[in-house]
């Protein structure tokens, strides 16, 4: 069951002292010397349940608010009628290469607009926004606002006739609180008024006994009733000062000090149950937060962010850079110097994940946690055709796991009504989604069968709960979530065909998501990325049936399918092939470019085990290009470390951090000023993306070994690097001078072998070089069939840096020291 409330405090109070740090000499902040105009300059709060976006205005502050379980519709799932006869109709014109005649059908049964009497999925919606207007008669001067994310904490500073005003924004953790406080170093001079608004249809305002209430119903979409109903309640507890109210409003006059407390929950408590009481949840809360003190909450909202956030430093250096404002350093990144933007990236990415995914929480959704309209860009759900992949990531590499745990509970969730569409649809065993859901657990197509008859979409989540295995060794972890693999893997079992021509097993009807390989049409049948995702699905539940002893018998069957799957193929241009078919354009510049999910987040293609298809990957890349949509660019920061090519890692990561909004005010794929990820529109998984691939330049653990600084840059001369997380459940320091490994601490948290791989020879305590296949079982890797390859290209493998290899046994709970080896 998820929780679905949030409470949100609001705290006004007088005499604090002037601010005297130089918010440019912190190097985990972003600062702005102006008012946020548009959305995308204000500034995200959150704490999982709750998201709020802060304008920093002096006279009349906005707060967007947003509450995790506010969703148009309700309980139900959208399988389409006529499945069965449907599906089975194309994989006749599918194996007859009729694509062009497929596609036709496809698109009258599953056109893009959803049928009457169906849906695509329902749209994450705001609540709406706090209103806050001050009594600022004169003219505001030295102003400042800045989101400190070491701390989770937001502010904005200014004066007014000889008055300092600074305000503090957080969103608490452990309390389910949001904070705002405002001091003024002149007692008395806190006048303001407090409004509020939704977009909804079906809302109210209204101020009753001291209290500002704001209730409201979701809306309704395609054949859904808006169901989740929402409870706003704005407590004011006022010092030194009057209060008085309208019909809609508060009024505060001559106080030292304001607190508003602010509550929001929802009827909602599971995807087929909204029966909670929304006014219960929300006073409960109220109660809750006003038995402590502000500096306890605070106290108590720092500790518990940074007992997650500080598991990790990136150091990459500092330039005269951060003396300016965010929005100049990004203007400037492309042609500068300024290696702590990335570092600041780096970071604000784990942010964002910190402050939209906790424990008990919904997922991240395309936006994260914060949007402000009611019909957002592709509704705001889960696009697990890679955006919702892409959003966790940075959860293990960066030492988040916590973070992840939303993503698994929706596993179970989709393990669930999945059935229906396995059943209805393919008369098939286990279950199965296709390339989009939402807080309703949908897992029919969505967007009409161009873009969403795709039966992929659980195969690629049910990933993560293998990698998070691999990564903490957490063999309960593994037993809990069985039964998601179990059903993935019986799902497959069912539903490949014979493929007429060779004799494999494939999916069909299906498509490498969203890219046509003729005009108009993009249903196919055992695309490459399919072939990719059929084999992780089948390898992780042996791997699975193997550590639990559990269902070997079907573990067998199993792995005698796995190896019926089709070879990877390199076609004529020497490129990795996104079908079975040669029909890759060099041409191409499609944003999606699935077919290396093989390169990453999988570990299919490989340098030292497999290098043809890596060269052939590598060509497909390079195809593409590099300037793109800004998640595009994201998952391309990741190949290209995995590419070992950490000069075009940085390259994507300086197209990334290019301001998305031109001088003529059109949009591009890029960031906006205030960091988020632009696809154009705002989606957050590009944020993640770059985050991750960051992680990945610095340390890689799925190719057999712990990989020590792969694809260091030759402009990150000197850094370090702390915390990050290794497979086999290894914590790894790493420090690096002169663009060379110099040193790294490994904490060992399982025991075993760390295998550890370096481009300079290493010197530590126990450490051998490595002889022969690496059996530690966190670092199998993936029996990979010899590519098919075109009759008339020659490829050849890569030309790869000297490698070293060392075996260092481990006992759990020790740390261990390797160094460079010092040579004459």
């Amino acid at each position: 069951m998820y929780r679905s409330f949030f409470l949100l405090v609001i705290v006004f109070s007088a005499c604090q002292t002037r601010e005297t740090e130089t918010p440019a000499a912190e190097g985990l902040t972003l600062w702005y010397d102006e008012p946020a105009a548009i959305w995308e300059e204000a500034l995200p709060v959150g704490n999982g349940r709750l998201g709020a976006m802060v304008f920093g205005n002096p006279k009349n502050e906005t707060i967007w608010l947003n509450e995790e379980t506010v969703w148009a519709g309700e309980p139900g799932n959208n399988i389409p009628e006529g499945a069965r006869e449907k599906i089975s109709l194309l994989r006749e014109l599918i194996a007859d290469d009729r694509y062009k005649e497929a596609q036709t059908i496809a698109n009258e049964w599953l056109p893009v607009e959803p049928k009457e009497g169906t849906n695509y999925g329902m749209a994450y919606q705001p609540v709406g926004k706090l209103n806050l207007k001050f009594d600022h008669a004169g003219e505001v001067e030295e102003y400042k606002r800045k989101l400190d994310i070491s701390q989770a904490v937001t502010s904005v500073s200014y004066s007014v006739d000889g008055t300092r005003f600074r305000r503090e924004v957080f969103c608490s953790i452990p309390d389910d609180v949001m904070i705002i406080r405002v001091t003024a170093d002149t007692p008395g001079k806190l006048n303001m008024e407090l409004g509020a608004d939704s977009p909804h249809a079906r809302h109210s305002v209204k101020a009753k006994d001291g209290l500002l209430i704001i209730e409201g119903k979701s809306g309704d979409l395609d054949n859904k009733e808006g169901k989740v109903r929402f409870h706003t309640i704005i407590k004011p507890v006022v010092e030194a000062g009057e209060l008085s109210f309208g019909e809609q409003s508060l009024a505060v006059s001559g106080a030292d000090a304001v607190t508003l407390y602010v509550s929001i929950a929802t009827n909602f408590k599971s995807f087929n149950d909204v029966n909670g009481n929304e006014e219960a949840r929300a006073a409960y809360h109220i109660q809750g937060a006003e038995a402590k003190s502000y500096p306890e909450l605070r106290e108590n909202h720092v500790s518990a962010y940074q007992k997650f956030f500080n598991r990790v430093t990136l150091d990459l250096g500092v330039t005269d850079s951060v003396y300016k404002t965010t929005d100049i350093r990004l203007a400037e990144f492309a042609d500068g110097n300024d290696p702590a933007l990335v570092s600041l990236y780096f970071q604000f990415g784990r942010y964002l994940l910190i402050s939209s995914s906790q424990p008990g929480t919904q997922p991240a959704t395309l936006q994260g946690i914060w949007n402000h309209l009611v019909s957002p860009p592709w509704d705001s759900k889960y696009t697990i055709n890679i955006n919702t992949e892409m959003n966790y990531w940075p959860s293990e590499v960066t030492n988040l796991p916590e973070m992840h745990e939303p993503m698994f509970a929706m596993l179970k969730d989709l393990s669930v009504s999945g059935r229906e569409s396995a059943r209805s649809m393919y008369d098939a065993r286990g279950w199965n989604t296709h390339h989009n859901t939402d807080i309703w657990r949908v897992t029919g197509p969505i967007d009409g069968s161009y873009y969403g008859l795709w039966p992929m979409g659980g195969a690629w989540l049910s990933q993560d709960i293998w990698q998070h295995y691999l990564f903490t060794t957490d063999k309960e972890f593994l037993a809990e979530y069985y039964d998601v693999l179990l059903g993935a893997a019986m799902f497959y079992t069912d539903v490949l065909q014979e493929d007429p021509e060779t004799g494999l097993m494939v999916v069909s009807p299906s498509m490498s998501p969203e890219n046509d390989h003729h005009e108009g049409v993009t249903i196919a049948a055992g695309t490459t990325m399919d072939n990719q995702l059929v084999l992780d699905v089948f390898s992780n539940f042996i791997g699975a049936s193997e550590v639990l002893n559990r269902d070997i018998p079907l573990a067998d069957t199993v792995r005698r399918l796995r190896d019926q799957l089709p070879p990877m193929a390199i076609g004529h241009y020497g490129q990795l092939q996104e079908w079975m078919e040669d029909w890759d354009d060099p041409g191409d510049k499609h944003r999606h470019v699935s077919h290396l999910y093989g390169l990453y987040p999988s570990n299919q293609i490989s340098p030292y085990h497999t290098p043809l298809l890596f060269e052939a990957a590598k060509t497909s890349l390079n195809h593409r290009g590099d300037v793109s949509t800004g998640w595009s660019m994201g998952w391309k920061v990741n190949w290209w470390a995995r590419f070992l090519d950490g000069d075009h890692a940085l390259k994507l990561i300086r197209d990334q951090l290019s301001p998305a909004i031109l001088p003529n005010g059109e949009s591009r794929g890029g960031t906006y000023p205030n960091l988020f990820d632009a696809h154009p529109p705002f989606q957050i998984d590009g944020n993640f993306g770059c985050t991750s691939g960051i992680a990945e330049m610095l340390v890689q653990s799925h190719d057999g070994a712990v990989h020590l600084l792969p694809a260091l840059p030759e402009a990150w001369q000197k850094g370090s690097v702390k915390g990050l997380k290794a497979r086999g459940g290894f914590k790894v320091d790493i420090a690096w001078e002169n663009g060379e490994f110099m040193e790294a601490v490994i904490e060992s948290e399982a025991g075993g072998v760390c295998r550890i791989r370096s481009y300079v020879p290493l010197t530590g305590e126990g450490l051998t070089r490595a002889a022969g296949a690496n059996f530690n079982p966190y670092f199998q890797l993936p029996v990979i069939k010899e590519p098919v390859i075109s009759g008339d290209v020659e490829i050849n493998g890569p030309d790869l840096k000297k490698v070293y290899e060392y075996d260092l046994p481990t006992e759990a709970g020790r740390v261990y020291q390797v160094t460079i080896e010092e040579t004459d």
